[in-house]
């Protein structure tokens, strides 16, 4: 009995042992497992962290101590806590800071509003590109770009120049830090450079003739502004100058939404010529210029451009072949055709007569010739109906002989005797290289607005002349008189 016991005493004390031994490995095990989730959690949900905690070489070397364990598992409840309090604090601080310095930009005072002019093609002063173009409002000049290395933003650190303008979207700009310029005392900067016209201040320019101060302090009266000549095209700005004193031209192009959405082919280059005249006609008429005066550079660019180099700036042209070309164009350009569709420009300066020719006989043939052929259909009268935009009238002669005190006498005519040649019985030969004819000329319909051209150059074989008579205007009952005139 005492060996029994004896074994029976080892076993149980074996037993204990491994009841022990088994408690205290599943204890190790369970510890071990609670350090691994917190390493695993934080790998997933923090991998940024973790992964510039094991990057150096030394860490992937040396054992990780288990204490780094819990103070991961501390630092990203810490961050899931901040995180999204920090995202908030940060959006909310920058845009905040943001609307502070947009609404206290404090380089709004370097501004120079003397040196700005918008009227030349907006294009950069270095790459001569048109895109994302801008000014700086310092020295005037044109840039293009924003970025880091765009040259605005290299000219704004090279001179110290901060305040720039979209030419395109006409918002400011703070180079180099970058951020919109939000302020009201700017707003006379983007009506120079884009004026705008409602219906009723429209209404009321015929009303309310008053003059306006420029920037500069001088005075002037909108629509009567003089025009820069670049170097030969006074002869454009004569006509541009006319026709923006025409009250229905004028109004209809001073408001942008008559014609931006008229459609035209694409590749057409035709409707950049009502675009420009547009914007002269706004920049005439604009009552808060910085200048008494403007310059026509980009409408002398379209036209250059549109007329294929028949009408230069560099070279001095035709006034009436300018006015004939270009009210042709602007009518084509707005969508208008010869016969059925009408524009604004058929409506203001169109209308018609009637044209009767009737073809001569040689004069070197002899008499009874003449007769024989003046009863041929070829010789009998013809009449044709015609459109026209102007009336062209000749002058009489001017005087070869000096009158008795040795003095040439600069002769008068009144209007209404050069008008004759529409009364429909007056006759004029018109003589060709090979044929002669006799024309007479009827006006049936007056446009609302007649346009006279008054042919004082005759060019021959040596020199071109200019007939110095001096035509006499009324200044009242000239409508009566054409009346009276058309009617006979």
């Amino acid at each position: 009995m005492s060996g029994r016991s004896k074994r029976e005493s080892r076993g149980s004390t074996r037993g204990k042992r491994e009841s022990e031994s088994r408690g205290s490995s599943g204890r190790v095990k369970r510890e071990r497992d609670r350090e691994r989730e917190p390493e695993t959690a934080s790998s997933r949900s923090s991998p940024v962290r973790v992964k510039r905690e094991v990057e150096p070489a030394s860490a992937r070397e040396a054992p990780a101590p288990a204490f780094p364990a819990v103070r991961v598992k501390r630092e990203r409840e810490a961050d899931e806590d901040s995180e999204p309090e920090r995202e908030v604090r940060a959006k909310n601080g920058r845009e905040d800071s943001e609307d502070r310095r947009s609404r206290h930009c404090p380089y709004l005072d370097t501004i120079n509003r003397s040196v700005l002019d918008f009227d030349f093609e907006k294009l950069c002063s270095i790459s001569l590109s048109h895109i994302n173009a801008y000014a700086c409002l310092v020295c005037g000049k044109y840039f293009q770009g924003r970025g880091l290395k765009s040259h605005a933003y290299i000219h704004s650190v090279q001179f110290s120049h901060h305040v720039f303008l979209n030419l395109h979207t006409l918002k400011f700009y703070c180079l180099p830090d970058n951020y919109e310029i939000i302020d009201s005392s700017l707003e006379d900067i983007t009506y120079v450079l884009k004026p705008t016209f409602t219906k009723q201040q429209i209404a009321n320019l015929d009303k309310q003739a008053k003059l306006s101060r420029a920037y500069d302090g001088t005075t002037y009266l909108p629509g009567i502004v003089g025009l820069n000549n670049i170097k030969a095209n006074d002869y454009a700005n004569a006509v541009l100058q006319a026709l923006s004193n025409v009250p229905p031209l004028r109004n209809y192009f001073l408001e942008e939404d008559n014609y931006k959405n008229i459609k035209r082919p694409p590749g057409d280059i035709m409707f950049l010529l009502v675009q420009r005249f547009g914007e002269l006609m706004r920049k005439l008429w604009n009552p808060r210029n910085f200048k008494a005066h403007v310059s026509p550079h980009e409408m002398l660019q379209a036209v250059v451009l549109c007329s294929k180099k028949t009408f230069q700036i560099t070279k001095q042209g035709d006034g009436v072949d300018f006015l004939s070309w270009f009210l042709n164009a602007l009518h084509s350009a707005l969508g208008g055709t010869k016969k059925k569709k009408k524009t604004i420009v058929t409506d203001v300066f169109q209308g018609s007569m009637r044209i009767f020719t009737k073809k001569l006989p040689h004069p070197d043939l002899p008499a009874e010739e003449k007769e024989q052929l003046l009863h041929n259909d070829e010789y009998q009268e013809t009449m044709v109906e015609s459109t026209f935009m102007y009336l062209t009238l000749d002058l009489p002669t001017a005087p070869l002989y000096k009158d008795e005190k040795e003095q040439l006498i600069i002769p008068q005519v009144p209007l209404f005797n050069i008008l004759a040649k529409f009364n429909g019985i007056t006759e004029k030969e018109y003589k060709t290289y090979k044929e002669n004819f006799l024309k007479r000329f009827q006006l049936t319909k007056l446009p609302p607005y007649l346009i006279f051209c008054i042919k004082r150059f005759t060019k021959n074989n040596f020199f071109v002349e200019k007939n110095p008579t001096i035509v006499n205007f009324p200044i009242t009952g000239l409508a009566n008189g054409m009346n009276y005139k058309t009617s006979r």
